[in-house]
Order: C-alpha cells, then sequence, then structure tokens
C-alpha cells in the first residue's frame, strides 16, 4: 500500500500512543454474547498488528454487562499476549478480581456530570470519587498503573453544556487521588476542535500536563478525527480508539460509535506519525470481527480498504 502519502504537518508529535477500546467498550453493548475464545482471538489479532495497549475487559458485575461477565475466563487465555491488557473496574471487589488474575493496569470510570454520575454509577460525582480513592489506594500499593476514565467532558445528554471548570475540577481530583492518566471523554460526540483545545489548555493552567491526558472521542457528529487532530496539536500523544469503531455507551443513549482505530490510523500515517500499527493487518481483523458480529464495520476506512481487496 502505498497510501496515504506522507506530508507531516508542523506543531504534531513524532508518535501517538494509541489505547485500544475494542474488546471492552467496542464489544460491551453487543447483544449477542461473544465467545470467549472469538475475545481472546480478538485481542491476539490486535496485538499482532501492532497495537501495545488494548483494554481487554470489564470486571463489573455481569447483571450490569453481561457480555463481559467471562472475564475471568478471558484473562487466563491472554496472559502471553505481548502488550499491555487494562482492565475495568468498578468498586474494590471488581480490582481484587482483576488483581487476584494479575491484572497489572487498571481503569475507573467517572463522570463530570451529576446525571451521568446517577444513571451510570447510581451515585453522585462525589460519592463516585469517595468510591473510587480506596479502589485507586489499594491499586497503587499493588504497583498497579491506574487509569481515570471522565465522562461527559464536553457535554451530557440531560445537563447540556458542561463547564470547562467542572471538568477541569474532576479531572484534579481524580489526578490527586493516585491515578496516572486522566481519559477525557467525549461521551455523546458533541465536542469540537476548540472546545477541546480550550478544554486542555485550562487542564494545563491547572497544573495537569499533556503527558498524563489521552482523549476519548465519539464520532456522533462527525467529529472524531478533527477533536483528535485538535488535540495532536495541543501536544496530546495517548488517543483512545476502538478497532472497526466498535461501541459506544449503554448508559448514554446518544453515544454512537467510537472512532474507529482503522480511521485513525490512515490519518496518522498520512502525518508520518509513528504508531507502529499495521493498518492492513489492523483492518483485517476488524473485518474478521465483523463477520462474527454479523454485519459490516462503520469504519469508512476499513470499508474502503476491505473493498479494494475484493
Amino acid at each position: 500500500m502505498t497510501l496515504p502519502m506522507t506530508v507531516p504537518a508542523p506543531g504534531l508529535p513524532a508518535r501517538v500512543r494509541i489505547h485500544e477500546v475494542g474488546p471492552r467498550d467496542g464489544l460491551q453493548n453487543e447483544k449477542a454474547l461473544v465467545p470467549v475464545a472469538i475475545k481472546a482471538e480478538f485481542i491476539r489479532r490486535l496485538a499482532e498488528a501492532g497495537l501495545t495497549t488494548i483494554e481487554a475487559t470489564s470486571f463489573v458485575h455481569p447483571q450490569w454487562v453481561p457480555q463481559l461477565a467471562d472475564a475471568e475466563e478471558l484473562m487466563p487465555l491472554i496472559d502471553d499476549v505481548a502488550a499491555r491488557l487494562p482492565v475495568l473496574v468498578p468498586n474494590e471487589r471488581g480490582l481484587d478480581r482483576a488483581l487476584a488474575l494479575g491484572a497489572r493496569e487498571i481503569a475507573v470510570f467517572a463522570s463530570a456530570t451529576e446525571s451521568f454520575a446517577k444513571a451510570n454509577l447510581n451515585r453522585t460525582v462525589d460519592g463516585a470519587l469517595e468510591m473510587f480513592e480506596p479502589v485507586v489506594a489499594k491499586a497503587k500499593d499493588a504497583g498497579v498503573a491506574v487509569r481515570g476514565y471522565l465522562s461527559m467532558c464536553f457535554g451530557d445528554p440531560w445537563e447540556g453544556q458542561v463547564p470547562i471548570s467542572q471538568t477541569v475540577s474532576v479531572s484534579r481530583r481524580l489526578l490527586d487521588m493516585g491515578c496516572d492518566e486522566i481519559s477525557l471523554g467525549d461521551t455523546i460526540g458533541v465536542a469540537t476542535p476548540g472546545h477541546v483545545q480550550e478544554l486542555l489548555a485550562t487542564l494545563n493552567e491547572a497544573g495537569v500536563t499533556n503527558d498524563r491526558l489521552a482523549v476519548h472521542f465519539h464520532d456522533t457528529y462527525g467529529q472524531a478525527l478533527a477533536n483528535t487532530l485538535a488535540a495532536l496539536q495541543h501536544g496530546v500523544t495517548t488517543v483512545d480508539a476502538s478497532a472497526g469503531g466498535l461501541g459506544g455507551c449503554p448508559y448514554a443513549k446518544s453515544a454512537t460509535g467510537n472512532l474507529a482505530t482503522e480511521d485513525l490510523v490512515w490519518m496518522l500515517d498520512g502525518l508520518g506519525i509513528e504508531t507502529g500499527v499495521d493498518i492492513g493487518r489492523l483492518t483485517a481483523t476488524s473485518v474478521w470481527m465483523a463477520r462474527h458480529l454479523g454485519r459490516p464495520s462503520p469504519s469508512r476506512t476499513v470499508r474502503a480498504l476491505s473493498q479494494k481487496e475484493t
């Protein structure tokens, strides 16, 4: 593949780390249960395509996310995969389950807004942060890295606009309790590039450096790549994406698919930004998974590249 032609743009990082969320965030909404062997193979193929961070599963109660009820079965099947394999944990019980299976990285899931904290965690923002404090402390004591997901950073389906100061405040509190990194979530896909850069600048002013930040965009309004580019121009170098554009959020009905990893890699390849990802192998993986799910990938890059091969 000789395309896209590499034409670097000024002011961008030399390398970006992609935090692949397909196996967890991508599959969690699937109504038909995906066999654990398929999930393990999906993760293995993603690693073989060059992804170095792959969020594997979640240790939430099976009642809430039945698709991920097989976490205990999955982890031993992927313990030899050569990649970082973080897992989501909702509370101390989930952390204990993850640690027992050898997890070395975990993530907690907070909200910038009261409405989503209530819908997702059945708690207030303060109550959720209080719940996570012992989880983060215990993980750090065990030498485990902790990521803090922060949802509704740019808008909320119930509350509308979310003040930048509100997002900054909760981000700062997550870092202060011990999170190593904050993933800023545009859960309903309403962010625009100026908003992204203003939030990042305000976080920097509050003492949060770019190396502690990641961005997680949804493509509801077709803005995910534009927003990602805005974040890269600001100096952020960790971007969340989902192979084939799988996923959304089960607690926010207007949250459509994640930024597709292939769409992201196509843009980064064209900009000459290193990712270590082989877009051909990644596309083949998403086509393979789409067959198992019984529908085509929503990623435009997957569709374009797979059509060329047929």
